[in-house]
């Protein structure tokens, strides 16, 4: 970004109707490079205690590997990979020494000091990229029923009410390698928003909804909405949920540019 932007954020995490939070969202500043930020989603799976193990390993992992990250020297795309590898080996031991069968999605962007936004997917929580008011990509879900959209098969409305609607084909902790779909945007523009949520939030919205409401609605409100809504359309069979949002604003002149620390983050 060659001007001056502002980055509003906020994050957000509900139980929703489970007995037990298995999710994790995080948004991290980065504690030497200003302008650095790595947010992320896990959606922790393999019951109470093992899901959440998996999930916050996940976020363990993407904290130790984001504060050793030097945007001018390291390749973030290297980066986001490397904290799906780790995190799978990690969860992987947990599952041996445990005798549980941990699994997490993932779901991470990070936006460099130049202005570039990298991500990275695992499973189905989603990252969705907006720019004012239009979806302009999503990512793919690695799931069964996104392999059948792929096909031809079903649309994207049918996938959401299949009965193998939560079958993925790929994740951290399976016996496989986890799968980890890389994406670019080369520059971020002001009205640019970027979402990353578990399945818990998404799977109640078309994506034109999503798209109307970050762009409409500050990161904050957008966050209340959507979990909001989604509880609501849910009718008391609702997962957990896990969101974070970036937006990208111009910043007026006479402004100084404000650390993250400074932003509202509310978690629920």
């Amino acid at each position: 970004m060659s001007r001056a932007f502002r980055l509003t954020a906020s994050t957000g995490i509900h139980r929703g109707d489970r007995e037990y939070q298995q999710d994790r969202v995080a948004l991290l500043s980065h504690p030497r490079y200003n302008g650095c930020v790595l947010g992320i989603v896990a959606d922790g799976m393999g019951g109470r205690s093992g899901g959440r193990k998996a999930s916050d390993q996940v976020m363990l992992t993407a904290r130790q590997l984001f504060e050793r990250f030097s945007p001018d020297l390291d390749d973030p795309t290297a980066l986001l990979k490397h904290i799906v590898t780790e995190s799978h080996i990690v969860i992987r031991l947990t599952a041996i020494s445990s005798e549980q069968e941990p699994h997490s999605t993932l779901a991470a962007f990070l936006i460099t000091p130049r202005g570039e936004c990298h991500w990275v997917h695992a499973g189905d929580s989603r990252i969705y990229h907006v720019q004012n008011g239009r979806l302009i990509t999503r990512t793919s879900d690695h799931s069964y029923v996104q392999t059948l959209v792929d096909r031809g098969e079903i649309s994207e409305v049918e996938a959401n009410s299949h009965p193998h609607s939560n079958i993925l084909v790929g994740c951290l902790g399976t016996e496989n390698d986890p799968p980890a779909t890389a994406h670019l945007i080369s520059t971020l523009k002001p009205g640019d928003v970027i979402m990353a949520c578990s399945d818990g939030v998404w799977h109640y919205f078309a994506p034109t909804e999503i798209a109307s409401v970050v762009n409409s609605l500050t990161p904050r409100e957008a966050t209340e909405f959507l979990i909001d809504k989604a509880r609501a359309r849910a009718r008391g069979g609702g997962d957990n949920l896990s969101l974070v949002i970036v937006k990208i604003d111009e910043l007026p002149v006479e402004e100084k540019p404000l650390p993250l620390s400074a932003f509202d983050l509310p978690v629920r």
